[in-house]
């Protein structure tokens, strides 16, 4: 068969059931084989940054990779953002370029450049196909790799010339193969650091999302009573409504978690990247106890000094400790939750203190978020593109299940919630999606709107109005008392929304921001909400939290 036709099996008998892209001349082949594929699925985008954050919101839902596509030179360049965001946030992905013919790739020629070369630092493995034969090998290996722990994007380049060729090798079939798990021995030392604390607490991180991570981890906690912080991507790995839970951690700012974080003796770290809230600003000099739990060995830095490192499946290091539970009970623990409790107490009064806020022509952040999960189910999902509003969300929007609120926020990029939402419609797994962005955030890849429009996504994206980039001013003004020009105007968003063939909504009076949005649900296709937001919270939340004292 030729070679792209090869490539495509080897595609479908991974699993892979789509892919986002952009297609070129230099992929036309695989296009072709890809056209007679019944079971992977290829959506087309306009442009491959949308795709690429597409292929990332569809692994971090799933555990498995999807596809984005671009063609050589510069479509591969306006995809290496997404893939680097994807990379960062542990989301399986493959990265599928094409490439000028071998014949001419050692010297100067239109639109060649080192694709490769490129993507060796944002992927977890980049590799040119050289011959059709080696198709198989390369397909199963960047599959392998790209969802080994931690999962992660690998690009694989197919030349124009190479996919034309003739091959006669078949694809090489998926073995599963289990996690290493921990040794009993180091388990052992884990659960005696545990048990000899006083004031324990868990930082649970991206890890704890995959679904067995976060039953292990419910199950730990309804044990021994241990208070739970999550970072910004471990939302919903506990209960929001569990007593134990006290909420998210990660504000660069001395928050109520952090305050609570500083009282507690050992920290039991569970599936924590330091790329997403570094030690430095919870553990400054390394003073306190850690028991570090992940599916690899962490990261080395002088202020995450570990003490116990208990290096396997994560879940499967949970079960161990549940067993030791259960065989040790609980009678002995002699631990004082109070630090946990009394941060818990003190953010829920948080969270509720705007709930009822009746401002109009600017509507509180805080209200924005009561609102938005009033309207949205347990299960239901809402993401967060990059911006002041990631703030806020991370703080005030809590969850009850895992993967049911998605934040870049490991490279951070914006430009991520809108195309992240239509591949989320796309994957089926809750009835309502709410992506949230910035007017910056939004314009980045304002483009997906006819993709959305198309394929008749039934999203709703809420943009914060503020004219300017916000995030940006807040930080230069806690830093220097001021901010440069940061502002910038906007189109009329209802407008544009009509214009894309959108439902459009425009919301000033805070008390009818709830009934906004559940219209905007109950409308057919994607729907835009364009809220004026107030800004003004947001020195008044820095300074509040600045005031912050351990008091708890």
């Amino acid at each position: 068969m030729k070679a792209s036709d090869l490539f495509v099996k080897c595609l479908e008998e991974e699993g892979i059931e789509l892919i986002f892209g952009v297609p070129g001349e230099e992929n036309a082949d695989f296009m072709i084989s890809l056209e007679d594929s019944e079971k992977v699925r290829f959506i087309l985008t306009r442009h491959e940054q949308g795709a690429a954050f597409m292929a990332e919101i569809y692994g971090r839902l799933t555990g498995k990779p999807a596809g984005c596509l671009g063609t050589l030179g510069p479509g591969a360049t306006n995809l290496i953002t997404g893939v680097a965001d994807a990379n960062m946030d542990r989301a399986p992905m493959l990265v599928l370029t094409g490439q000028g013919s071998s014949e001419r790739l050692h010297k100067e020629s239109h639109q060649v450049m080192d694709v490769v070369g490129m993507f060796r630092p944002v992927t977890k493995w980049a590799q040119m196909i050289y011959h059709a034969d080696n198709i198989p090998e390369i397909i199963r290996k960047a599959v392998r790799i790209a969802t080994t722990e931690k999962p992660g994007a690998c690009l694989v380049e197919l030349p124009e010339d190479i996919a034309k060729h003739q091959t006669t090798v078949a694809p090489i079939e998926p073995r599963q193969f289990r996690r290493p798990v921990a040794d009993d021995k180091i388990v052992n030392q884990a659960w005696d650091a545990i048990k000899s604390a006083k004031r324990p607490i868990i930082l649970a991180g991206n890890g704890c999302i995959r679904r067995r991570a976060s039953d292990q981890l419910r199950k730990f906690v309804e044990s021994t009573g241990i208070f739970v912080l999550n970072t910004m991507m471990a939302k919903g790995a506990l209960d929001m409504d569990d007593p134990r839970c006290g909420y998210t951690i990660g504000l660069g700012g001395k928050d109520v978690p952090a305050v609570a974080i500083e009282r507690a003796d050992v920290v039991i770290s569970l599936g924590y990247d330091m790329v997403e809230y570094h030690p430095k600003l919870w553990n400054p000099g390394g003073t306190k106890k850690i028991v570090h739990c992940d599916f690899i060995p962490s990261e080395v830095d002088e202020n995450y000094r570990i003490d116990v490192e208990v290096v396997g499946d994560l879940a499967h290091t949970l079960w161990m400790l549940n067993e030791r539970v259960d065989r040790d009970g609980t009678d002995g623990l002699d631990f004082d939750h109070s630090h946990g409790a009394l941060c818990r107490e003190k953010m829920t009064e948080e969270f509720e203190a705007h709930k009822d806020d009746d401002a109009v022509g600017k509507i509180k952040p805080q209200k924005a978020l009561w609102d938005a999960r009033q309207v949205l189910g347990a299960g239901d999902l809402l993401l967060s593109d990059v911006g002041a509003h990631k703030m806020w969300i991370a703080r005030y929007y809590q969850c009850h299940q895992p993967n049911t609120c998605l934040i870049p926020n490991g490279f951070c990029s914006m430009g991520f919630a809108l195309p992240g939402a239509i591949a989320a419609s796309f994957v089926g797994q809750h009835d309502r999606i709410l992506g949230i962005c910035g007017d910056a955030g939004f314009m980045m890849n304002v483009q997906e709107m006819e993709t959305a429009k198309r394929y008749n996504n039934n999203i709703t994206i809420m943009i914060w109005e503020d004219n300017a980039y916000g995030l940006i001013a807040w930080k230069q003004f806690n830093q220097f008392g001021k901010h440069t020009d940061l502002a910038f105007g906007n189109p009329d968003f209802v407008a544009l929304a009509e214009a894309f063939g959108w439902n459009g909504f425009r919301c000033e009076d805070s008390t009818k921001l709830q009934e906004t949005l559940e219209a905007s649900f109950q409308a057919d296709g994607p729907s835009l909400v364009v809220i004026p937001i107030d800004y003004e919270e947001n020195n008044k939340l820095t300074q509040r939290m600045g005031e912050l004292t351990a008091s708890i």
